[in-house]
């Protein structure tokens, strides 16, 4: 590819990188997506018995209309996907507890769980039908170099030799981006000192379409149901000795383990197939645009996975930004304009830092072993646990069916209609 011109080049094969590709292209614009199909899973590490893929998404209900909108989500809700009606969580060093529960808010559910790799799968299938009809372009390749070509366009120069230029360049390639370090800007936060454990576990009694979440001095556990009543995907953030001493544990142990971490709540646990580990942290870029580069997704931040929002944030970044730059294309030709990308920066920025600031707080608040900490975090579970407007509310911002949300994300009127 010798310097061929894009309106949009989109760094990055992820979900978020090919959602907002996807969404450019629905646009009207000529878009590349550069870099290589994500690579699965190591076969040992894939799946469990029953074929689960290790990592799980817990998807909101606006990350549902996103992927609808896109003509992703048929594909996926046709496949293998859990639903959960109901969350329960509690806390291990207090009585302190709260339910949720969609029947409260009038949803049909909180949110769906879906395999990453069926994600994945329905993605690149979209994303080749679109390449085949000419609608965008796929590039295979890894950028090596990050230029200003003039003042109305970025050069990426590609492994291999390969050039192209592009008005916009959308750096959606994960928490080490390589286009964010090539268009300088710094990012801040850094590693926890924990690991996320995940595993696939048979349960004794059904899961009831209910997510479980209980809070340890080290870190959260949380079940996540999936299409069988009978299996859950389990998240244990824990410290990384624990989390070694639990990956080295015999199947029978670390079942053993889990049902006492969960207090038994679905009774015994069963392993089924392999389990995984991977080191948590925290990071935030010190700016979303410099020049025609814009950051999405985990390039952009990075936070505590106990509520399950990482991904969901990142889908409302390709969103908001797609957004932004079709009403710049449509002006003015220009979707990498700077006020366009300031719009941007602006609109999700301080959303993702709020969040990233909430969770923050809920990990070192529930991991405070002090009495004082302990009283007021059970009068915070009680608070919400009795005071029903303040839990819908709650609920309705974290399920994506109230805030400032892109378009994309919106429930439409058509939509609320019986």
């Amino acid at each position: 590819m010798a310097r061929e011109a894009f309106d949009a080049a989109v760094v990055g094969g992820g979900p978020v990188g090919g959602c907002c590709a996807l969404a450019l292209a629905a646009a009207g614009m000529r878009v590349a997506l550069v870099g290589p199909r994500p690579a699965g899973p190591p076969a040992a590490l894939a799946a469990g018995d029953a074929g689960y893929d290790l990592r799980v998404l817990a998807l909101t209900r606006a990350s549902e209309r996103i992927l609808a909108r896109l003509g992703l989500w048929g594909e996926i809700a046709a496949g293998r996907h859990g639903r959960f009606r109901a969350m329960r969580v509690w806390d291990a060093a207090s009585p302190a507890a709260v339910r949720f529960d969609a029947d409260e808010v009038g949803e049909p559910a909180l949110g769906w769980t879906v395999e990453q790799r069926c994600i994945v799968e329905a993605l690149w299938r979209r994303l080749e039908a679109e390449a085949e009809s000419g609608a965008l372009a796929l590039v295979p390749a890894r950028v090596e170099s990050l230029e200003p070509g003039s003042a109305d366009d970025a050069r990426l120069g590609l492994d291999g030799g390969g050039m192209l230029r592009a008005r916009l360049v959308v750096a959606a390639d994960g928490a080490d981006s390589r286009v964010r370090e090539l268009a300088g800007i710094a990012v801040r936060g850094g590693p926890y000192e924990q690991r996320a454990v995940v595993a696939t576990l048979a349960c004794e009694r059904p899961h009831r379409l209910t997510a479980w979440q209980r809070f340890l001095p080290d870190g959260p556990i949380a079940l996540l149901p999936l299409d069988d009543l009978h299996r859950v995907s389990i998240v244990w953030s824990t410290t990384p000795a624990h989390a070694d001493a639990l990956l080295e544990m015999e199947p029978e142990a670390f079942a053993g383990a889990v049902t006492e971490a969960a207090e038994a709540r679905l009774g015994a646990m069963t392993l089924e197939g392999p389990r995984a580990a991977y080191a948590l942290r925290h990071q935030h870029a010190a700016a979303y645009v410099e020049g025609r580069v814009a950051l999405v997704g985990d390039a952009a931040h990075v936070i505590h996975p106990l509520a399950g929002q990482g991904f969901n944030l990142g889908l409302l970044d390709a969103a908001a930004l797609a957004e932004c730059a079709a009403a710049a294309w449509r002006a003015h030709g220009d979707p990498g304009a700077a006020a366009a990308l300031a719009r941007y920066q602006r609109w999700r920025r301080g959303e993702n830092l709020a969040m990233g600031l909430l969770m923050e707080a809920f990990r070192s608040g529930f991991g405070a072993r002090a009495l004082p900490v302990r009283a007021a975090r059970a009068l915070v579970f009680a608070v919400a646990d009795r005071c029903a407007p303040l839990r819908r509310a709650l609920v309705r911002r974290a399920m994506g069916l109230e805030g400032d949300l892109p378009d994309l994300a919106r429930v439409r009127c058509v939509e609320a209609a019986p």
